[in-house]
Order: C-alpha cells, then sequence, then structure tokens
C-alpha cells in the first residue's frame, strides 16, 4: 500500500471513479419493504437530500402486502411523502387506512393491522350442537350434530367464507323418530261359569321416546282392562305421541271362548228354561210339564266343565191320578205345586146351575189347560155322593171326606178355586164366567212365570 506520504495523490486518483460509480442508477428493492440495499451518500444528483433520503421506519404488515410510491419517482420507499397501500391477504381484512403517508415527523399517517376476517357466531341448534375446527374464523369448518332421538335438518357442514358469512344456512334437529310402545301379547280366556263374559284385566303400556323419554298420555282403542269382555275376537289398540306429533302404535287382541255342551231341547208337553244363554258352561236348565202331565226325569240340568250335561233327559207323562187313596188329604197332595183345582159341588146332577157351569167349562177348555185347572166334580148326597176327575170315579166316602175338609155346602151349588199349594183362593155360590175365572188365575206369583214360558212357546188359546 506505501508509506501514508503516498495516500494523498492515490485517493486524487481514485476520485473520478467514485465519481463514476454514483453516477449509476441506483437498486429499487421489492415492492413494499421500503427499504434500499444501498445508503445514500450525503450527495444528491438528482434530487435534494430531505427528498429522497430515508425518513420513515419500512413498513411490513403481518397477513398483508404493502404497495408503495416515493415522491416524485424517488429511490426510496419510506422517504418523505411516500404512499404505501395496504392490502390484506384473503381471508383477512384491514384494520386502519388502506393509504398510508410518510409524515414529516417521520411517522406514517396511521396504523394498520390485517385481523383474520371472523364470520357471526353459529346459533346452538335445539337438542343438537356444532364442532367447529377453528371457532367462527375465517375458513374454519364447523359441524352440526344431534342429540338421540333427532335428526339434522339441513347441512350438516359449514364454513366461514371471505365476504364472513357461512357457506350454508344454520342447521337444525327435528324430531323425525317415533315413539315406540309395547302391547301385550294376545290373551285367550274362557268364559266364567253361566256367563258369556270373562273379566280381562293387563297393565296400561307406556310408550318410550329417544327424545322425550317415557310417555304416559296413551290413547285406547277398544274395551279398556278389567272390562268384561263378550264371547269372540276383539282388537285393542294404543297409540302414543311425542311432542313432535310423531305416532307410535301397537296392537293385541282379547280372544274369549265360551264351553258349550250343545242346545236342549223341552220336553213335549212341557217346558224348558235356562239361565244364561242355554248350552254354555254353568247354564242350569229347568223343566216342567203342561197341565195335565207329569214330570219324569231331571227337573233340571247344569251343564259341566267336560260339556256333558248332569242328570237324565226328563219327559213329560200324561198324569195319573190315584182315587184309590184312603183320604181326601192323599188326593189333594197328588196335585201338589202339579195342579190348580176347581171343585164344582151340587146336590143333584139336575141344578140347573151346575149344569149351566159345566157347559161354560167344557166350551174353556183350552184356557183350563193352559192355566194348569184340573176339574173335580162332587155330584149328590151322601151315601149317593159321585166324586170324579175327569174320566176317572172316586169312592163316595173320599168324595164326601173332600167336601168336608174343604167346608163344601151339602146342598147347595158352589164352586172352589184352590191354587198349586193346596190354598183355598176363591169360592163361588153362582156362576162364574170362564173369563173372570181366568183373570183372576193370571194374578197368581207362579202363574206369571207361567205365562212367560208358554210365550217363550208360543202356547196361546184362540179363545
Amino acid at each position: 500500500m506505501g508509506s501514508p506520504a503516498h495516500w494523498p495523490a492515490l485517493l486524487l486518483l481514485l476520485l473520478p471513479l467514485l465519481l463514476l460509480l454514483l453516477r449509476v442508477p441506483p437498486s429499487r428493492g421489492f415492492p413494499g419493504s421500503g427499504d434500499s440495499p444501498l445508503e445514500d451518500d450525503e450527495v444528491g444528483y438528482s434530487h435534494p437530500r430531505y427528498k429522497d433520503t430515508p425518513w420513515c421506519s419500512p413498513i411490513k404488515v403481518k397477513y398483508g402486502d404493502v404497495y408503495c410510491r416515493a415522491p416524485q419517482g424517488g429511490y426510496y420507499k419510506t422517504a418523505l411523502g411516500t404512499r404505501c397501500d395496504i392490502r390484506c391477504q384473503k381471508g383477512y381484512e384491514l384494520y386502519g387506512s388502506s393509504l398510508l403517508i410518510c409524515q414529516s415527523n417521520k411517522r406514517w399517517s396511521d396504523k394498520v393491522i390485517c385481523k383474520q376476517k371472523r364470520c357471526p357466531t353459529l346459533a346452538m341448534p335445539a337438542n343438537g350442537g356444532f364442532k367447529c375446527v377453528d371457532g367462527a374464523y375465517f375458513n374454519s369448518r364447523c359441524e352440526y350434530y344431534c342429540s338421540p332421538g333427532y335428526t339434522l335438518k339441513g347441512e350438516r357442514t359449514v364454513t366461514c367464507m371471505d365476504n364472513k358469512a357461512w357457506s350454508g344456512r344454520p342447521a337444525s334437529c327435528v324430531d323425525m323418530e317415533p315413539p315406540r310402545i309395547k302391547c301385550p301379547s294376545v290373551k285367550e280366556r274362557i268364559a266364567e261359569p253361566n256367563k258369556l263374559t270373562v273379566r280381562v284385566s293387563w297393565e296400561t303400556p307406556e310408550g318410550r321416546d329417544t327424545a322425550d323419554g317415557i310417555l304416559t298420555d296413551v290413547i285406547l282403542k277398544g274395551l279398556p282392562p278389567g272390562s268384561n269382555f263378550p264371547e269372540g275376537d276383539h282388537k285393542i289398540q294404543y297409540t302414543v305421541y311425542d311432542r313432535a306429533e310423531n305416532k307410535g302404535t301397537c296392537k293385541f287382541r282379547v280372544k274369549v271362548r265360551v264351553k258349550r255342551c250343545g242346545k236342549l231341547n223341552a220336553p213335549e208337553n212341557g217346558y224348558m228354561k235356562c239361565s244364561s244363554d242355554g248350552d254354555n258352561y254353568g247354564a242350569t236348565c229347568e223343566f216342567s210339564c203342561i197341565g195335565g202331565y207329569e214330570l219324569q226325569g231331571s227337573p233340571a240340568r247344569v251343564c259341566q266343565s267336560n260339556l256333558a250335561w248332569s242328570g237324565t233327559e226328563p219327559t213329560c207323562a200324561a198324569m195319573n191320578v190315584n182315587v184309590g187313596v184312603r183320604t181326601a188329604a192323599a188326593l189333594l197332595d197328588q196335585f201338589y205345586e202339579k195342579r190348580r183345582l176347581l171343585i164344582v159341588s151340587t146336590p143333584t146332577a139336575r141344578n140347573l146351575l151346575y149344569r149351566l157351569q159345566l157347559g161354560m167349562l167344557q166350551q174353556a177348555q183350552c184356557g183350563l189347560d193352559l192355566r194348569h185347572i184340573t176339574v173335580v166334580e162332587l155330584v149328590g148326597v151322601f151315601p149317593t155322593l159321585i166324586g170324579r176327575i175327569g174320566a176317572k170315579i172316586m169312592p163316595p166316602a173320599l168324595a164326601l171326606q173332600l167336601r168336608l175338609l174343604l167346608r163344601i155346602p151339602l146342598y147347595s151349588f158352589s164352586m172352589v178355586l184352590v191354587d198349586k199349594h193346596g190354598m183355598d183362593k176363591e169360592r163361588y155360590v153362582s156362576l162364574v164366567m170362564p173369563v173372570a175365572l181366568f183373570n183372576l188365575i193370571d194374578t197368581f206369583p207362579l202363574r206369571k212365570e207361567e205365562m212367560v214360558l208358554q210365550a217363550e212357546m208360543g202356547q196361546t188359546c184362540n179363545t
């Protein structure tokens, strides 16, 4: 390098070269940086020093871009008067002025920042929720979900877009699942004895819903539990609704069977009266005969659980009156609970009242038979007294006992009406019309039951 004495001469030789280098245009750096790779050398050829020197600090905006223009095409992007446009990257928005100017106080005209864009907070759907990758910020993806028993309605996923709006409408959770209800199994029952029904009970079912839990407000279609169900097949249905009006139903059947022994028939010349339906398990059938006939066999039969009738088949045989008994009481006993007696007494067969009365009774024979009336004739005075029941003649002594037992006058016309229990119901000393006689008998309690049976059998008289 030589001695220090030669340095002045060396500097004089290098000075033109330095001046030449200063005339070369400087590099402009990258846009928006505000930086230059070169420093100002205090000498300005094109511009005054205060107009083209670094003045404000360089601008750097996180998540943003800076585009600066120096005044009058100056070199430095931080010189006094430099204007910088600020733009945020996609998904970010600018807070502050979009145009910054380097001021004389060496400060930019505003402070700016690029903040990540944020969409409105999503509303939490009832009976559900959502999960987001990055909250409500730009490009965050949120996925909706629903609680058990609910179905998602709308878009399952939404994304926060650059316009600060979600990509889809908010979803909702709707209860579309019907409630569940379980009915009892089919119930088969046998009707109770002597009945055509049976009491059937069960627990009222509850509805269950994933969303609403247990539902007890159920609607029944059919007979309620604890009812008496008649013979046949009965459909029972339960319906339940949840709060969203979804419907659930279940059905089951109640089958009631009646055990039957088979129908019985009334005996010829007789009646039959049965309880319940007449041939079902426990039913009882009672039998009786029309006037002039006696019941032989079982007076009542019951339908048993083995579907067989108890007792033996009844028949009605013509009544055989024994006039050979020794006492009047024994004679009357043969008619007890079977027949009514109309005793016609006269001192002589030529008695006009007797003959007229007998003629009227013969014409009303149907009414007599219908009311179970047996006519007993006592004609004459002892020892020529004759007793007659139809074609049978009783001994004079027996006829006399009957007059004395019932206190019938010996020497005048009279009639005595005796009911089925041997009770003296009415006495007549003159003619009586058959209609009046029948009207009286029809008021007897036992006769009323007979009239019902005869109506059922269709037994009537035309006169």
